[in-house]
């Protein structure tokens, strides 16, 4: 397992690394997660490695919540006096959400249907 959580610092600090250095607007942790992806997809050793580390952090995901929660408990007052545009920007985000969703999915089946047919 501790491997395995190295092995992710070391990707998240890739990541950061890879994002300053060529001062790209993505954070880099989240380039750290696809240097990860892709070592995954070329190294099936690597996942092996990974798996101890990855089954322990997602026992534990829900601890991911309290600082949103937290967050939401600090700024009560802002919350409550713009609740309208929060309101609508989260409905329509997930409409959105769910269309593209619905449209990648459909596009998918379509695409799997075809290729079964001769």
């Amino acid at each position: 397992m501790i491997e395995g959580l190295s092995l992710f610092l070391l990707f998240q600090l890739a990541g950061e690394g890879v994002s300053r250095a060529l001062g790209l607007p993505v954070p880099g942790p989240v380039v750290g997660l696809l240097l990860l992806w892709l070592g995954l997809r070329l190294s099936p050793s690597l996942s092996r490695t990974c798996q101890g580390a990855a089954q322990a952090l997602h026992s534990h995901f829900s601890l991911l919540f309290v600082p949103a929660g937290t967050g939401v408990m600090l700024y009560f007052p802002v919350l409550v006096r713009h609740w309208l545009p929060i309101l609508v920007s989260l409905v329509v985000s997930t409409l959105v959400g769910l269309a593209v969703t619905a449209w990648v999915t459909a596009a998918l089946m379509a695409r799997v249907h075809s290729e079964e047919e001769p």
